[in-house]
């Protein structure tokens, strides 16, 4: 092939490729389209959310990054909840892992697990709960070492003995407890963390209620590792590290083995 004849098949290959590249107007189309569906799964389906604290070790983890399922809980027939065809609606249960709006600042969001539901009768002894005379299965629990509390290890407590318990729920416990336990009202739920040690929940600030209840973690999508307080300490020393050693830190920041993790 000539010069000449190699020239015109790369300008017409040019052409064709000129052809076939999207305009402006197309390009910004299709940008508008994606954050259209972007926003539409962030306010509908899914958010993201960060673990900040060890309150539900070992379900979640500090530096977990999860998604959340916005809709499950939302009422089927509600015309808030637009895609009630493709995701299945249900009530919260007793065992469920929640995203709530925290009831001391509605602006703050918490996750912990539900272990009473309306009309169940509670208690928890040793740290262990117990619902409608039964004890839970409970095989998430953790019991990370903490000073022994009365209060927080024997619940409810017949005496005012924890000074991070909000006074205004000490009174709402008393008047809600019966024979020695407390007994959960209608459209409110009674939540506590899997650390059970190292969980501020409903034992010192009180119920959720129905409506504060927002989401439910659906998959750990990405987890980084973060020290927590209930980590022990691991002793440093000041030796320089080689290339080995830094390809092992880079390999290490992140728990790969929790990415895509359900969470139960």
């Amino acid at each position: 092939m000539s010069i000449r004849a190699q020239f015109a098949a790369c300008v017409a290959g040019i052409r064709r490729i000129q052809r076939h590249m999207p305009t402006v107007p197309e390009a910004l189309a299709s940008l508008l389209g994606t954050i259209v569906v972007a926003l539409f799964v962030n306010t509908f389906l899914l958010q993201p959310f960060l673990i900040p604290s060890e309150s539900m070790e070992h379900t979640l983890l500090v530096g977990d990054f999860l998604l959340v399922n916005k809709q499950v809980y939302a009422p089927a027939g509600s015309p808030s909840n637009p895609v009630r065809w493709l995701l299945p609606y249900r009530d919260v249960e007793r065992g469920d892992v929640v995203v709530f709006h925290y009831p001391e600042d509605p602006k703050e969001l918490l996750v912990k697990r539900v272990v009473g539901i309306p009309g169940d009768h509670l208690r928890i002894v040793n740290g262990h709960a117990t619902v409608n005379g039964h004890e839970l299965n409970e095989p998430y629990l953790s019991f990370e070492p903490a000073i022994p509390s009365p209060f927080r290890d024997n619940f409810p407590a017949a005496v005012y003995t924890d000074p991070n318990i909000d006074p205004a729920w000490w009174r709402v416990l008393r008047s809600d407890t019966y024979d020695g336990e407390l007994v959960v009202p209608p459209g409110k739920f009674f939540v506590l963390g899997d650390n059970r040690n190292h969980s501020k929940d409903s034992r010192f600030w009180g119920f959720v209620s129905r409506q504060a209840i927002a989401s439910r973690p659906l998959v750990i999508y990405f987890s980084v590792r973060r020290p927590s307080t209930t980590d022990k300490e691991v002793p440093t020393n000041d030796r320089l590290g080689h290339e080995s050693q830094f390809s092992a830190r880079l390999a290490s920041f992140a728990r790969w083995n929790r990415i895509f993790q359900v969470v139960h």
